[in-house]
C-alpha cells in the first residue's frame, strides 16, 4: 500500500510523549456496517427492481456501471448518510462501498462518480416513474410472508423547502416559502409504500382520490382478499374521497374539519364537560359523542365522533368521521385515529435522518426519482431495524441512532487471494448486536 508523506498533525504530548498521528494505516474503511445492508438489499434486490424500470440509451460496449449498480451505490450512500451525490468522489474507492456493490475491496474497479449518479437520476421519463411506483407497490406486498386479512395505510403530505427554480415548485403562504408538497403512503407498522412528488399545495378532493384509486388498485392486484383501513387528516375528508372509498370497500377514520352544525350537536356535551371540570380542577376531562351527520356535499350520513376536552388550557373539540360500525367513538379515537400520529414519526426518519427533502434537481422527474431513491433507503433501514430482537430498545430506535452504532464502525479490510477479511476492534461496544443480526441476515446454506 502507499504510504502517506503528509505532516502529521501537531497534537499535545500525553504525559510527556509525544502523539503521532497518520493517515498511512492499513486499507480502512469508516463504514464496515454496510455489509449489514448488504445483506439486506442482495435479499430485497431493490436497486435491480428500479434498473429494471428504465431503459439505458448507453451503447453497451462501453458501459462501465450498470444502471442497477449505479442505483445501488447511490442507495448506499444515502442510507449511510451521505446524502449529497459530491460525496461519491470520495466514496468510490471505499473498500465497504466496493463490497456492497460486490467489487473486491482492493482488486475491483473503482465506482461511479458523481455526474454518472446524475444522469441516471435524470434518465427515467414519467412512463418509467410510474412502473417504479408499481414496482414499489409490489415490493411492499412481498415484504409480507403472506396477504394479511388487514392492513392500515396512512396517507399525509409534507412540505418540502426547495431554493431553485425546479419544475412544479410552488410559494406556500402557510409555510412562507417555494416548495413540493409530496403525498406520503406509510403502512400501520412503519412500511413505506409509497410517494409522490407534487407541488405545495394541499391536495384537492379529485387528486386525493385519483392517488388513493391508483394505490388500491395496485395493492388488490396482490391481496384481492385483505381489508384496507384508511387514515388521513381532515383535508382528505372530501366528498370524491369518501365516495371512492364507498365504492370501493375500504374502511376509513379521516378527520373532519369544524362547522357550526357540528357545533350544534355537541354544544351540551361541551357545557356540561366545562361545568364538571370547573367543579374539580386539575387533570384533563375528555368526553366522547357518536351521532350521525351528512354535510350538504356529501351523498349519505355518516357515522361522526366528537372528542371534547376541557383542560387548564381551555376547551378543544376535534371530529373525525368513519364507516366502521363496531366499537365505541372512545376507542376509535384514541387508539385508532391518534395512532395516525405515528405516520409523522416515519416522515421525520425519511426527511431528517435519510434527507428526502433533499429536492435540488431542476428537472420535476429527477426529484420524484430521488424519492424513489431514498424510499429505498428507507426500507432498509426499516428491514435492518426489524431484524433486531424483538424486545430490544433497538426494535424502536430511530434510523439515524442505528446508523451510528451499526454502521459506522472502523474496519480494517484486507483482500486475499481466496478470501476477504473484515476486521473490527475488539472493543466494539455492539459486538453481541451485530452478531445476532449477521446470523438472522445471514445467506441461506448452499445445499
Amino acid at each position: 500500500m502507499t504510504q502517506s508523506t503528509c505532516s502529521t498533525p501537531r497534537l499535545s504530548p500525553l504525559n510527556g510523549k509525544p502523539i503521532l498521528l497518520g493517515f498511512d494505516g492499513a486499507d480502512m474503511s469508516s463504514d464496515a456496517g454496510l455489509t449489514l445492508l448488504r445483506e439486506i438489499e442482495r435479499r430485497a434486490g431493490l436497486a435491480q427492481r428500479l434498473a429494471d424500470c428504465l431503459h439505458d440509451p448507453r451503447d453497451p460496449a462501453k458501459v462501465q456501471h450498470s444502471l442497477s449498480d449505479i442505483i445501488r451505490f447511490r442507495i448506499m450512500m444515502i442510507a449511510a448518510g451521505y446524502e449529497d451525490g459530491n460525496d461519491a468522489a470520495a466514496l468510490r474507492n471505499d473498500p465497504s462501498f466496493r463490497i456492497a456493490l460486490e467489487r473486491g475491496p482492493e482488486t475491483g474497479p473503482a465506482l461511479c462518480s458523481q455526474p454518472t449518479i446524475s444522469r441516471m437520476e435524470n434518465l427515467p421519463d414519467a412512463r418509467a416513474l410510474i412502473r417504479m411506483g408499481r414496482e414499489m407497490i409490489r415490493f411492499y406486498c412481498h415484504s409480507f410472508a403472506r396477504p394479511p386479512s388487514r392492513i392500515v395505510l396512512d396517507i399525509d403530505d409534507t412540505f418540502d423547502a426547495v431554493h431553485g427554480h425546479q419544475q412544479l415548485r410552488l410559494f406556500n403562504a402557510f409555510y412562507d416559502e417555494f416548495g413540493f408538497q409530496p403525498i406520503v403512503v406509510f403502512d400501520g407498522e412503519g412500511r413505506l409504500v409509497g410517494t409522490l412528488l407534487r407541488p405545495a399545495r394541499r391536495p384537492n378532493g379529485a387528486e386525493s382520490a385519483a392517488h388513493i384509486r391508483r394505490l388500491i388498485r395496485q395493492i388488490a392486484r396482490h391481496w384481492p382478499e385483505t381489508e384496507i383501513l384508511l387514515r388521513a387528516d381532515s383535508h382528505y375528508c372530501t366528498p370524491q374521497v369518501l365516495d371512492l372509498c364507498d365504492r370501493l370497500g375500504l374502511r376509513y377514520v379521516f378527520g373532519l374539519s369544524k362547522n357550526g352544525r357540528l357545533a350544534q350537536n355537541i354544544s351540551a356535551l361541551e357545557a356540561s364537560t366545562a361545568a364538571r371540570y370547573a367543579r374539580t380542577p386539575g387533570q384533563k376531562l375528555r368526553r366522547f359523542k357518536t351521532f350521525s351527520y351528512a354535510a350538504r356535499s356529501w351523498s349519505k350520513s355518516r357515522r361522526v365522533i366528537a372528542r371534547v376536552e376541557v383542560g387548564p388550557m381551555g376547551r378543544d373539540t376535534r371530529y373525525v368521521v368513519t364507516n366502521l360500525e363496531g366499537g365505541r367513538g372512545k376507542h376509535l379515537y384514541e387508539k385508532l385515529y391518534s395512532a395516525r400520529g405515528q405516520a409523522e414519526n416515519h416522515i421525520k426518519a425519511w426527511k431528517a435522518h435519510l434527507a428526502a427533502d433533499r429536492t435540488s434537481c431542476s428537472k420535476a422527474n429527477a426529484n420524484q426519482m430521488r424519492l424513489m431513491l431514498h424510499g429505498c433507503a428507507y426500507w432498509l433501514w426499516w428491514k435492518l431495524r426489524a431484524a433486531c430482537p424483538k424486545r430490544s430498545p433497538w426494535r424502536r430506535a430511530q434510523f439515524d441512532t442505528l446508523r451510528l452504532h451499526l454502521v459506522k464502525l472502523a474496519a480494517t479490510i484486507v483482500e486475499k487471494k481466496t478470501r476477504i477479511i473484515i476486521t473490527l476492534p475488539a472493543s466494539c461496544p455492539r459486538r453481541g448486536l451485530l452478531h445476532l443480526l449477521f446470523d438472522a441476515l445471514a445467506p441461506p446454506k448452499a445445499a
